[in-house]
């Protein structure tokens, strides 16, 4: 791929985590599943501090994948598929896909 820049696929989603204990065994089954697709976490936040437009979530995680067709077929797997369930039970969250250039990679 030389002289081309790829495009990676991000999972960005808002978490509020509503059962901890429910919310560590999504994390405990889902995070190999993610992993096996390629996926790393690059944003797990600590804090959110909201600034304009109404947007306050309580946390915010973004994955990034090799590219954003490895970050759909990761998604939309049936094998994550069946960790939605509980991901829902433990939290209230809200996510996008993004195609998008890594910074570090963006032409100047």
């Amino acid at each position: 791929m030389r002289g081309r820049i790829a495009l990676r696929g991000y999972l960005i989603f808002d978490i509020e985590v509503t059962d901890e204990t429910a919310w560590a065994e999504y994390l405990k089954i889902a995070g190999p599943i993610m992993a096996a697709g390629g996926g790393k976490f690059v944003l797990r936040s600590q804090r959110c501090e909201p600034l304009e437009g109404g947007w306050a979530p309580s946390t915010v995680s973004v994955v990034e994948f090799p590219s954003y067709e490895a970050a759909h077929d990761f998604y939309h797997s049936a094998e994550y598929q069946k960790t939605v369930p509980l991901r829902q039970r433990a939290s209230i969250s809200r996510g996008i896909l993004v195609n998008a250039l890594p910074l570090q990679e963006t032409p100047a």
